[in-house]
């Protein structure tokens, strides 16, 4: 019966083997090149749908009883809503519904869709409301564009611009502007005028309505396609509503809304003071989305403000904070040194202890569990960040364990008898059962964290979703590659041997000696 089995199999086929442990390399190695994005925090889905409202003007209590309550109303009875949380604004209605656990949370969100579709006692001048998943987005590095006056007007354009040209470089896709005043055109009509003219506010407003808006003409069809005709008259800047026709008669009379009213075009009139470096400042956030690496998007910002920071107009400085890319290659230098200064350590301490061809193939086997579980996280949705890098430096002290033993006791079965097929064989299967029950008992212990619920649990998942990979995958190459590189190992004469061999030997009977003269003694004593 110890000739035969799957561990069997593998010792008398090492080619099997050897492309067991090349697909698993090749695998890792595509899936860490190709699909596995590096990031500083996990960005991942919530589930929690957002319903946003604006309505210009109108205090929070008209807000919530014109949108609120009835967005409420329209979404209370879904049966994948578990609760609703509502926030009524001046101006904004913002409603969160959060999604049962056993929902899918898209489904849910296009039967929001359509509820919210079907309101129509929503008032006039609210917006179109705006429903969407929740998304947790981490920024990368932020620019900072930094004047020496303060000049509004100038530092939105500059920013604006900037945030083109950062928009338009490589691997560079979403970016977001803070620290500058929003740009409002505002109107104001004298009541003297009104009465002059016999108008009032809200015939003003209708009529500025209907002319500043782009109105769609239909399509022309041509042999060379067809053309798309529309009749552009959406208003931007003082001039254009300076120019709106409020009143014409057949007289001739014609009066513009310029000649009646005063129209500023600048920001609105919330407060708004941001500085850095006791500057006025303005600034663009950088974010990573999809497949992007974090430090490619940190590395083309940075290089595209080392250029462009000496082409800036007077009074402006250009610069970078809060680059969490950082963060990332600490995390990754960290976890490199701990990956070389482990397989060190188990190649020296092997190699003395027993064998240096052993301490080799056991050492082998961490970085092939480490790939292993590379291989399969763009599957289980993981990324590589602080999480899951944390995850690999937790499991690089425990993935060996499994491979020392079954290569000890390999080494022991060849020590008894010399044949290296028959203790690969034996040895192996001797510790089978024990290192598989002392794996899954490891992996037991990390599965809690994939029960915890909410935001939280999202986060902590990461781990197990890392460490269980790596333990399975350590487990399989124990079994199945390691026993079938062991059987080559054979019992040699120190005499013949080099004088490594013969450090070795003398090291490895101390031990012995130690483990018969000294430690067992003791162990017994301790246990009578």
């Amino acid at each position: 019966m110890q000739n035969k089995g799957i561990i069997a199999w593998f010792v008398r086929n090492p080619v099997a083997a050897n492309l067991l442990m090349i697909g698993i390399i090749l695998m890792g190695v595509h899936s860490l090149l190709n699909k596995v994005p590096l990031e500083t925090f996990p960005a991942f889905e919530q589930d929690i749908v957002n319903i946003a409202v604006n309505f210009p003007g109108a205090t929070p209590r008209e807000v919530e009883q014109g949108i609120t309550i009835r967005v409420e109303d329209a979404i209370a009875d879904l049966p994948g809503v578990e609760r609703i949380f509502s926030d009524s604004a001046e101006g904004r209605s913002l409603v969160r519904a959060e999604i049962r656990k056993q929902y899918d949370t898209v489904v849910v969100l296009n039967e929001i869709k359509s509820r919210i579709d079907r309101v129509t006692a929503f008032p006039d001048d609210a917006e179109r409301p705006i429903v969407d998943q929740l998304v947790r987005i981490r920024d990368v590095i932020t620019v900072v564009l930094e004047q020496d006056r303060k000049d509004d007007v100038i530092l939105r354009e500059n920013t604006e611009k900037i945030r083109d040209e950062i928009r338009s470089l490589p691997n560079v896709t979403q970016l977001s502007m803070g620290g500058v005043r929003a740009w409002e055109i505002s109107i104001s009509v004298p009541q003297a005028a009104l009465s002059q003219y016999g108008l009032t506010l809200e015939d003003i407003a209708k009529v500025v309505r209907s002319a500043s808006r782009d109105i769609p003409g239909g399509s022309i069809k041509t042999e060379s396609g067809e053309i798309l005709v529309r009749a552009l008259g959406q208003a931007y800047r003082k001039n254009d509503f300076s120019n709106i026709s409020i009143i014409s008669r057949k007289n001739g009379t014609l009066i513009r809304l310029g000649d009646i009213a005063d129209i500023n075009d600048g920001f609105n009139e919330d407060p708004l003071y941001s500085r850095f470096d006791d500057k006025n400042a303005a600034f663009i956030n950088v974010a990573r989305v999809g497949d992007q690496n974090a430090i490619d998007v940190a590395e083309t910002v940075k290089k595209y403000i080392e250029e462009r920071k000496h082409t800036l107009s007077a009074g402006l400085s250009l610069s970078y904070w809060r680059d969490s890319s950082k963060v990332v290659k600490a995390r990754i230098n960290t976890l490199t040194k701990s990956l070389v200064q482990g397989i060190f350590l188990v190649l020296i301490l092997l190699a003395l202890f027993l064998r240096p061809d052993l301490a080799f193939w056991v050492s082998i086997g961490v970085p092939i569990s480490f790939l292993g579980a590379l291989a399969v996280m763009p599957e289980l949705g993981v990324t590589l960040n602080l999480v899951s890098m944390f995850g690999f430096i937790l499991v690089l002290g425990i993935v060996v364990d499994d491979a020392i033993v079954t290569g000890e006791n390999v080494y022991s079965h060849l020590q008894r008898h010399g044949d290296g097929v028959r203790a690969a064989i034996e040895g192996t299967k001797e510790m089978a059962v024990p290192v598989t029950f002392g794996v899954l008992t490891t992996v037991a212990a990390f599965l809690p964290l994939l029960m915890i619920e909410g935001v939280r649990g999202k986060i902590f998942a990461q781990i197990p979703l890392v460490v269980i990979p790596v333990l399975l995958f350590s487990l399989i190459e124990s079994k199945f590659v390691l026993p079938s590189h062991l059987q080559h190992m054979k019992i040699r004469d120190a005499a013949k041997t080099g004088f490594l061999t013969r450090l070795q030997h003398k090291v490895s009977r101390g031990l012995e000696y130690f483990i018969e003269r000294i430690y067992r003694p003791f162990l017994n004593a301790a246990l009578n």
